[in-house]
């Protein structure tokens, strides 16, 4: 079972390996559709007949996406009237899948054992900085499989 959950997040990160690069383009200013609209050398009046909307339906769809407000439908829309095609992904901001489910179990467990760990030295019990970077990793790696389990259950 735990060779499936490892496998399916490695496909995902195949998948989702050619758009490491995309992640770098920074967004135009005034959006994608304006941009490429007039790259292509065509006017907002031909963008809506292409779309069955006015000139001011195509200039609020162009706003509407420079603020970050489009819906996906209108993007494809827009895209196939230009003889484009929308690609839309999730990809995470550092690395892959795989070390962003290392990241956030790392994270949680260094929560879960500082605490503990303050808790314990309240009662002159405390353990060393050796031991405590031991134990975040050991329980980082029992988090990690447990992510992956509750990922597809």
């Amino acid at each position: 079972m735990r060779n499936k959950q490892k496998l399916l997040i490695e496909q995902l990160d195949q998948k989702l390996r050619p758009f490491s690069e995309a992640k770098k383009v920074p967004i135009p200013e005034r959006g994608w559709i304006h941009t490429i609209r007039t790259a292509l050398n065509m006017t907002m009046a031909q963008l809506g007949t292409q779309l069955n909307i006015t000139r001011q339906g195509v200039k609020n769809i162009e706003v509407s996406e420079a603020n970050g407000r489009i819906t996906l439908n209108s993007l494809k829309d827009v895209a196939h009237a230009m003889d484009l095609k929308l690609v839309y992904a999730l990809v995470p901001i550092n690395g892959t899948v795989d070390d962003l489910i290392q990241l956030k179990a790392e994270k949680l467990a260094k929560k879960i054992v500082l605490r503990t760990d303050q808790n314990m030295k309240l009662e002159n019990q405390g353990i060393g900085d050796e031991k405590i970077e031991k134990t975040i990793k050991e329980l980082a790696d029992e988090i990690k499989r447990e992510m992956r389990r509750s990922l597809w259950d």
